[in-house]
């Protein structure tokens, strides 16, 4: 007969078992979740073969080396089911405007004020998205993107990936529309120990680089081009794309009028469209 102490023993040894098994299950949870989000994040781009089968970016593609470094992507994700679009009035008056064709072989000299504030305005087909940009924490990015600002270099492209599972962003900034676009030339990573950052989270509101970095393989370090992101809902991603601005509250409410639309199956380069017709008439960086 078991007396009761066997007994006590017998159950907290059965406990400490389930324990365990949840702890165990936890993490493998995690690190499948870390796999699915490194690779998500490394870059396709780089085995040459979506950029072969799509030819060189904006140009005469004589330095497609270049080119294709400064292509990036961020990560993709799960489509969400088909929703109205919400921009479709302004998708409407914005029909039969391109982007313009432009490249360039370096990265323009830093010109800006690193001791100003800069503000960024993307008019978009649903709405305008206002950004304060860090130039001091990030003095390459901001002056590239005044410098394509200024250009129109933005102007009239397609916003090409919304991403709706595990992480939380808009894709914009590629002319092509196909998240291989670049301007022709590379810039620096900068400011990924920004105190906004903590626990390795991207929180809203956040605009970041995308770019060539690939964290299994430790590999592309400073390939930001052009394509950046826009977080709408705090996500979790390592700090590897230069955070260079912050989306202000009526931005936000654009964000999530967009993201909220949902996103398309993801086509043949992996992208994910948002059903919103998310379109940049125009973007503008002002100095204040």
């Amino acid at each position: 007969m078991v007396s009761n102490e066997q007994r006590r023993r017998q159950l907290a040894r059965e406990k400490y078992l389930r324990q365990q098994q949840r702890r165990q299950a936890a993490r493998s949870k995690t690190r499948r979740r870390n796999v699915v989000i490194a690779s998500v994040l490394a870059v396709v781009l780089a085995a040459g073969g979506a950029v072969a089968a799509a030819g060189a970016l904006s140009g005469d593609g004589k330095d497609k080396k270049k080119d294709d470094a400064a292509a990036s992507t961020s990560p993709s994700a799960s489509p969400t089911s088909k929703a109205p679009d919400p921009c479709a009035k302004g998708a409407k008056a914005a029909e039969g405007k391109k982007p313009k064709k432009l490249s360039w072989k370096k990265e323009p000299a830093v010109a800006i004020d690193e001791s100003a504030s800069y503000t960024m305005k993307l008019e978009t087909t649903c709405g305008d998205i206002p950004i304060d940009l860090k130039a001091a924490k990030a003095p390459h990015t901001v002056n590239s993107f005044e410098f394509l600002a200024g250009k129109g270099y933005f102007d009239h492209t397609k916003c090409h990936r919304l991403t709706a599972q595990g992480i939380y962003v808009l894709q914009c900034g590629d002319p092509q529309g196909t998240g291989q676009g670049g301007p022709g030339y590379t810039l620096p990573d900068e400011n990924l120990k920004d105190p906004s950052l903590k626990g390795n989270v991207y929180p809203a509101g956040t605009v970041a680089m995308a770019n060539q970095y690939d964290a299994q393989a430790k590999q592309g370090r400073n390939t930001g081009g052009s394509q950046f992101f826009l977080v709408y809902q705090d996500s979790q991603l390592p700090p590897d794309y230069t955070p260079f601005g912050t989306v202000g509250k009526d931005g936000m409410k654009t964000l999530k009028k967009i993201a909220n639309a949902g996103a398309a199956p993801a086509d043949q380069m992996g992208n994910t469209a948002p059903n919103a017709t998310v379109l940049i008439n125009k973007a503008t960086v002002t100095k204040s």
